[in-house]
């Protein structure tokens, strides 16, 4: 019988017996850390997340200024084709008259109230 006992101290000591006394509380740690290290760390899910909430906001960026820049382009060719439009830029904003009228500048603060739905 003590041949037994002294079997059963030789297996408990050393690496073998701890691991066999304590294993499952080392991998269920190196578990937790494994866990906790995808979610919190530099390529975790709360990282990746936030990855993708900002590349949603720059594609939103950049589908509102390609919409911009088609616009912008619209102008650019209306105002290389568009005699109308020139002339009507050249009369309001640069003040231009035809040969033979004659402009009348109302100062702001004297100029009557526009109705949005009256048609000049």
């Amino acid at each position: 019988m003590g041949a037994k006992k002294l079997k059963k101290a030789e297996s408990t000591s050393g690496l073998p017996g701890f691991l066999e006394q304590h294993g499952r509380a080392i991998l269920g740690l190196f578990v937790l850390a494994l866990v906790v290290h995808d979610v919190f760390g530099a390529h975790g899910f709360i990282a990746m997340r936030r990855t993708q909430t900002e590349i949603e906001k720059v594609k939103k960026d950049l589908d509102r200024l390609n919409k911009e820049n088609a616009e912008l382009g619209d102008q650019v060719k209306a105002l290389k084709t568009d005699p109308r439009l020139i002339e009507k830029i050249a009369r309001e904003d640069l003040q231009r008259a035809k040969p033979g009228e004659i402009i009348i500048r109302i100062p702001p603060s004297q100029a009557p109230a526009q109705d949005a739905t009256a048609k000049p």
